[in-house]
């Protein structure tokens, strides 16, 4: 896997706490999957992660993109490592761009700084 964007870690995965990371970015920014999969969900139906993007990949294996102003991908629709996928947004009830990313294997929520570089 790779980082979806480029900005600085704001908030660390914690075990039992939450369920992913939060990188701080200026909104707007390019969101990139982090790995080839299957877009499953992209839309706005969970209002407090903005514009969400579920991807599938191999393995069980799942990555979550959430905050977005802004989806750029179709659910159904297969994407490659490195694609845009979404503009980041804000962290609700917040002006401070954020993009919220888990990695999931199965439905269990796993520290995303495992896989990436």
């Amino acid at each position: 896997m790779r980082w979806p964007v480029q900005g600085q870690l704001a908030q660390s995965f914690k075990a039992g706490r939450g369920k992913g990371i939060e990188i701080a970015v200026p909104p707007g920014s390019q969101v990139r999957s982090a790995a080839a999969g299957q877009v499953i969900y992209s839309g706005t139906g969970i209002v407090s992660y903005g514009h969400l993007i579920i991807i599938q990949h191999s393995d069980n294996l799942y990555t979550v993109y959430g905050y977005n102003q802004r989806g750029l991908v179709k659910q159904g629709s297969f994407v490659n490592a490195g694609q845009e996928i979404a503009r980041s947004g804000t962290a609700p009830g917040s002006q401070r761009g954020m993009l919220h990313f888990e990695v999931r294997q199965g439905n269990k929520a796993v520290d995303p700084v495992f896989y990436l570089p």
